[in-house]
């Protein structure tokens, strides 16, 4: 049986309840230009993609510069709303505590950026309890791209296979599989059907609650 020894956990929407507030910075993003957004297909389509990544796809042919400018504009657009009305996923603390008091090694890898991770680490001091944060700006492809959990399993010194992935969308679960990695999908921002056919899935639950830190994980 494989030995459980890292927990690599995603930022938005599986430590901290910040979807809805990146949705409505979207909405609002395209309200601003006059753009129609059909929420929930973007949102299946892009969580876990990078901004830049995003931009690219919807409005090709635009300087790398002009794509850097439309992310800061939906970023900062998500921290006005998030500065007063972000709170964290039921059971962060309790399950990164018990973690590190089993010895497990602790990483967050997302594709939020510097700026927001910063607001959710200090806010709640998420980053003093992990040993590692991975994010595109690492130069770092996004989900569902393997690069930002690999990148995690190596500085974390572990084997891909002894790392249990945290997800919310189903572009993190994919990463997950790509990188070798077991994932328990959380349920906060799609419904449990998005993860239906994720052979690397061990479990799918409500919130960080009563999760068992062990390999393989057969949850209730």
């Amino acid at each position: 049986m494989t030995q459980l020894k890292a927990l690599l956990f995603d930022l938005d929407g599986t430590l901290i309840d910040s979807m809805p507030h990146h949705h409505d910075a979207w909405v609002e993003w395209h309200r601003r230009r006059e753009l129609t957004i059909d929420a929930e297909r973007f949102f299946l389509e892009t969580a876990g993609r990078s901004n830049v990544e995003i931009f690219t796809d919807m409005l090709p042919g635009r300087s790398t510069g002009d794509y850097a400018e439309l992310a800061a504009e939906k970023e900062a657009i998500y921290r006005d709303i998030a500065a007063t009305r972000l709170g964290l996923i039921a059971g962060t603390h309790e399950l990164l505590d018990r973690a590190a008091g089993l010895g497990l090694k602790l990483a967050v890898c997302t594709a939020s950026t510097p700026q927001n991770i910063a607001l959710a680490y200090e806010r709640f001091g998420i980053g003093d309890k992990v040993q590692t944060t991975v994010s595109p700006a690492d130069g770092l492809r996004g989900k569902p791209h393997p690069d930002i959990f690999l990148e995690a399993a190596k500085r974390l010194g572990v084997d891909p296979a002894e790392c249990l992935v945290f997800e919310d969308a189903p572009l993190g679960v994919e990463a997950a599989r790509r990188a070798g990695m077991k994932a328990i999908a959380l349920t906060t921002t799609m419904a449990a059907a998005a993860f239906a056919g994720f052979d690397n899935v061990v479990a799918v639950v409500p919130d960080l609650l009563d999760i068992r830190l062990t390999l393989p994980i057969h949850q209730p």
